[in-house]
């Protein structure tokens, strides 16, 4: 099955500075002309939207950017100038002088945790302050005025070791309460309404945190509650059964092959005897294609058709695809696949390419498995990339049926490359490559429907119930 790899070219490029004084507009410029010349979605989006529309944009933005006195506020408005053409697979990082992502300075509190639990330890309501738990963080979440403070007390993540780091925040917006979480170089991610479940966890954005403290009495959805908590925060991929007749597969990310082969090895006589499966894609943000290639036979019914990527040959982009030819970050087959496409892109500068001259690709295979007879695959709306592209070729299968809501639309334009800015102030991801299904059918900025959509009546930690009464009518 030759589904191109949708892949993050990591070597960084960097134009000398040549002395120059760096300021906010010549970086527009800069990024403004490598955009144009080099994303194989650019062209795209200016036929949908309009050359007018486009210049406007820029004229807009060239007045903001003139005014930006800060760098902070000129990446900012850099970013925001980007999203005018998608939402995903593009990018802007600060780097440090030695061309790695920056740390920005972290906002801390002093805090004394004997005094902070003794408090929490008199509450008799459940809210969200108190000691709370989630992967390799222990975190406290106290009230500031109308707001709430969540700040590290232990964890084992490098650069969030530091007793009192403001992880995240949940801030009075107008008639309700919005929250940010913290991350890698301190950015924040703006995770929308947190939300108890029950008196003993909390969800905010796609994490779910487990109270430790204050004690509350267990609740009836407790268990439902907990395997919702493990399954969402779980970093690798698992199996287990939820009863005589089904399966629940995890899978919260497809960049690692082995870990998910792994999986479906140790598995597979329980795979091929059991009825119903179902697969918890939930906030996976994709990885590499060939990391679901061993899933599609347990789904096979008939010929999946699969749309191939067409690169834009430009000597930049090419020179990503030499430089990933040699990058021992990657596979075998990675750097094999790159070399074999550098000579044919050099061939046809300024052209798009396919690669593999075949624009759909036909999977077939001999055995239809029995068992599972129904697969049902729970989405939501942070899957993207590679989860999006395996989830076209599950849907031509007549055992499988989508439950949840549309996911992000994050496929069409892929094959990221990183270059850095000529002063070396930050980076600029986009990407090198164009699906042949647009504009037949467009996944950007729409994402993938479910065949089940699941309102919000149905709580999430639910859709997997759910979804085990449906699959078991």
């Amino acid at each position: 099955m030759k589904i191109l790899f949708l892949i993050t070219v990591t070597a960084v490029l960097a134009y000398p500075a040549r002395g120059q004084t760096c300021t906010c507009e010549s970086n527009f410029e800069w990024i403004k002309k490598t955009f144009e010349e080099n994303d194989a979605g650019f062209q795209h989006v200016i036929d949908k939207k309009g050359q007018a529309a486009y210049h406007l944009h820029n004229q807009l933005m060239l007045e903001k950017v003139k005014a930006a006195k800060t760098s902070n506020e000129c990446i900012g408005l850099l970013y925001e100038w980007l999203k005018f053409f998608r939402s995903g697979h593009i990018g802007i990082e600060r780097l440090t002088n030695e061309g790695s992502v920056s740390e920005t300075v972290r906002e801390t509190r002093k805090v004394d945790i004997p005094k902070f639990e003794k408090y929490i330890d008199t509450k008799k309501e459940a809210d969200y302050e108190g000691v709370w738990q989630f992967g390799d963080y222990m975190i406290g979440i106290q009230k500031e005025g109308m707001n709430y403070i969540g700040f590290i007390i232990k964890s084992n993540v490098d650069g969030w070791k530091e007793l009192g780091q403001v992880k995240l925040k949940i801030e009075q917006d107008g008639d309700k309460l919005n929250s940010t979480f913290f991350i890698r170089g301190y950015l924040p991610v703006k995770s929308g309404e947190p939300e108890l479940i029950g008196k003993n966890y909390l969800q905010i954005g796609q994490q779910i945190l487990k109270r430790l403290k204050p004690i509350f009495p267990n609740e009836p959805n407790e268990p439902i509650v907990e395997k919702y908590s493990k399954s969402i925060n779980s970093r690798n991929p698992y199996l287990e059964e939820l009863n005589a007749t089904t399966l629940y597969l995890r899978i919260p990310s497809f960049e690692d092959k082995s870990v998910i082969e792994e999986v479906l090895v140790e598995n597979k006589d329980k795979l091929l005897k059991t009825e119903n499966l179902i697969i918890d894609l939930r906030n996976n943000y994709g990885g590499n294609d060939e990391s679901f290639f061993e899933l599609l036979p347990f789904l096979y019914t008939n010929p999946v058709r699969s749309i191939a990527v067409e690169f834009l040959s430009t000597k930049q982009n090419n020179q990503q695809i030499l430089d990933a030819s040699t990058d021992t970050d990657l596979d075998e087959n990675m750097r094999q696949w790159a070399k074999n496409i550098y000579d044919k892109l050099q061939e046809k500068l300024g052209e798009f390419v396919d690669p593999f001259d075949t624009p759909v690709d036909i999977y077939r295979q001999d055995t239809v498995y029995e068992y599972p007879k129904n697969v049902g695959i729970i989405i939501n709306e942070e899957i993207a990339s590679a989860a999006e592209a395996f989830l076209l070729a599950a849907k031509q299968s007549k055992k499988v049926k989508l439950f949840g809501v549309t996911t992000s639309g994050t496929l069409d334009i892929s094959n990221m490359a990183s270059i850095a800015s000529p002063c070396k102030e930050f980076r600029l991801d986009y990407s090198m490559s164009r699906s042949l299904s647009i504009p037949g059918m467009t996944i950007d900025d729409i994402g993938i429907q479910p065949d089940y959509y699941l309102d919000k009546t149905i709580p999430q930690y639910k859709w997997a119930e759910y979804v085990n009464e449906i699959l078991n009518y």
